[in-house]
């Protein structure tokens, strides 16, 4: 199968993990990164043994099919539709975009041009998530009744470099962190029908603790502590907690109840991890895990499947469609804030396929 030619925009934090990540692809093929900072790109380039190239000869480059947006979330719609306008297809970091609005227009302009967009998280389609999936699907928790989702942390402050874009619009623990949580919770439920909930800002003002800029202060302009509930249209009910304001809690990050069992599902910004599971009457007992890619860091396998889909001229699973509806019911909880009022979700999206094989051998399972 041929390769599929890839330009990255955006070489800051996170470009490490996706190019580390690509070399188990066989299908990618990284034909240049960039970045506005072009001594950074330079030096993403030396790492990974890649070219170092300008946003625009990105754009103008035939033989790259697929851009990947790994710039800051409100730079994700503006560089997503200069991709489209230059007939590639995208996949842009999380979230899709800093509202529903402009997420929205970005999903049009790829449908007038017939061309794909895609965006993180793929943590969804590790072999941790892909488990617990199958286990719901296989009727052993009964009917899905409800669940728990929580992240909580006093604040990315303490380790990024350059933290003050969590804090601006488009930041905050939801924009930031809820994708991993809602776009699983898609995975194992279905999409979401409701949402009701409450955003506060407890501090107007954080101080960087880590380097290099430690002891600056940086306003903040979002929400910080966001508690929600989410009515699936299989009728489930899950409580959602997203903070930068926590010192610390005994939460695990997602459980799943349902009539006959309860499922203690990974990490949702991880690929792999433990999935326990309590049978009604018994105990947790580990599962063992019956699906691909549990056993590292593929921050890039969505990108992959994108790429395969295009081959195969199939669906790909970390798709547009998810993406709105995740950016969409993320902005709700803000909605349902400011209203008093429980937000009804307009767009509907299907559960991505499961993965059932791996790429070693050049295929993902349809």
């Amino acid at each position: 199968m041929d390769k599929v030619g890839i330009g990255i925009i955006g070489c800051g934090n996170i470009s490490g993990a996706y190019l580390k990540a690509m070399a188990s692809f066989p299908i990618l093929d990284i034909r240049g990164v960039a970045d506005l900072n072009s001594e950074l790109a330079q030096a993403k380039a030396a790492e990974f043994n890649v070219p170092a190239r300008s946003v625009d000869e990105l754009f103008a480059d035939p033989s790259i099919e697929i851009i990947v947006n790994l710039t800051i979330p409100k730079a994700h719609v503006a560089v997503g539709l200069q991709a489209l306008a230059a007939g590639k297809h995208t996949y842009s970091e999380k979230p899709l975009g800093i509202n529903f609005a402009e997420g929205k227009q970005l999903a049009e302009a790829a449908k007038a041009k017939g061309l794909r967009i895609g965006a993180a998280p793929d943590t969804f389609l590790g072999g941790g998530h892909q488990t617990a999936r199958a286990l719901i699907d296989q009727g052993v928790i009964g009917q899905p009744v409800g669940g728990t989702a929580t992240f909580m942390c006093p604040g990315h402050e303490r380790w990024h470099p350059n933290p003050a874009f969590y804090y601006e619009v488009g930041g905050g623990p939801m924009l930031d962190m809820g994708p991993y949580y809602i776009t699983d919770l898609v995975n194992l439920f279905g999409p979401v029908a409701q949402v009701a909930g409450f955003a506060v800002t407890p501090r107007k003002e954080r101080v960087i603790t880590s380097e290099p800029r430690n002891g600056e202060h940086i306003p903040v302009h979002v929400p910080t502590h966001v508690s929600g509930l989410m009515a699936f249209a299989n009728g489930a009910v899950v409580q959602i907690g997203m903070s930068f304001d926590v010192a610390g809690h005994k939460h695990v990050p997602l459980e799943i109840y349902g009539t006959e069992g309860t499922l203690i599902v990974p990490d949702p910004n991880h690929f792999g991890g433990e999935v326990e599971l309590l049978r009604k009457g018994g105990s947790f007992e580990s599962q063992p895990l019956t699906a691909p890619y549990a056993d590292g860091n593929y921050r890039s396998i969505g990108v992959a499947d994108l790429a395969y889909a295009i081959r195969e001229n199939r669906p790909h699973r970390a798709n547009g469609s998810l993406a709105l509806h995740v950016l969409e019911v993320m902005e709700a909880f803000q909605t349902a804030s400011d209203t008093g009022r429980t937000v009804a979700i307009s767009t509907q999206t299907e559960r991505p396929a499961p993965i059932s094989e791996s790429l070693v051998d050049g295929r993902l399972g349809k």
